[in-house]
């Protein structure tokens, strides 16, 4: 009896699958993942915006203090330290802000000729203080010093409260980020692109140190002393790169 043919299953590879069989005899591992296309290079624009708010000081920041000379330390040292305790018991009288000591000094006071070693012919002491009222009382109190036995006035400036002082800060920083902002759309705008998105932010501002109305002078009291303030400007830089 004749064996009866069996049919025969065929198994079709799929090309892929035929490719990834391929590349396996050759010890290639195929990336079976779909392929994307190659990715387009980043493309920013960087701009930096300024901003500037001026505001008014309300408030005078004082350093000066009391200078002795005399024949020997002690007693220069002693005079010095009576002067001193009556500036400070003023200055506390009327409600100063941030009184501190800023300076203490004892120095030999030489004479030399041409030829003998130099010798010492006296001292001289100093103590400074410095503190900080409204701007419309720095004048009067000024005058109420010197009478209280100061002798010398280091520096004046201005400034205004810390809150008045970190608003602006604030409005300075948004004023920036606009300035930025224009600059870019304006770039963009003529060449034809479209801004996306922005990837990195740069914040710079500046919180300005009160700048010295004179740096040193010798008080008097012969008269009133004019306190002008002023304003003040505080400005920020923003950077932004942005992609387009």
């Amino acid at each position: 009896m004749m064996n009866r043919l069996m049919p025969t299953k065929l198994n079709v590879l799929s090309p892929i699958a035929a490719v990834a069989l391929a590349l396996g005899m050759f010890g290639i591992a195929p990336n079976m993942g779909a392929v994307s296309a190659q990715e387009q290079p980043s493309r920013n624009l960087t701009v930096t915006g300024q901003g500037i708010v001026a505001i008014p000081t309300t408030l005078t920041e004082v350093r000066l203090g009391v200078e002795v000379q005399g024949r020997t330390a002690q007693e220069v040292q002693q005079e010095v330290a009576r002067r001193s305790q009556a500036l400070v018991e003023l200055l506390r009288s009327r409600n100063v802000e941030k009184l501190q000591t800023t300076g203490i000094q004892l120095n030999p006071i030489y004479r030399s000729n041409d030829n003998e070693a130099p010798t010492i012919t006296g001292y001289s002491a100093s103590n400074i203080v410095s503190f900080r009222l409204p701007t419309d009382r720095a004048g009067t109190l000024l005058d109420e010093a010197v009478n209280a036995g100061a002798t010398r006035i280091d520096g004046v400036s201005f400034t205004a409260a810390d809150a008045a002082m970190e608003t602006a800060r604030q409005q300075a920083i948004r004023a920036a980020t606009q300035d930025a902002l224009t600059q870019a759309d304006t770039v963009l705008s003529e060449l034809n692109l479209t801004r996306r998105e922005i990837v990195k932010i740069q914040v710079n501002s500046a919180m300005p140190y009160p700048q010295p109305m004179f740096s040193r002078m010798e008080a008097a009291a012969d008269f009133s002393t004019p306190v002008i303030g002023g304003d003040r400007q505080i400005s920020a830089s923003v950077t932004l790169d942005i992609s387009y």
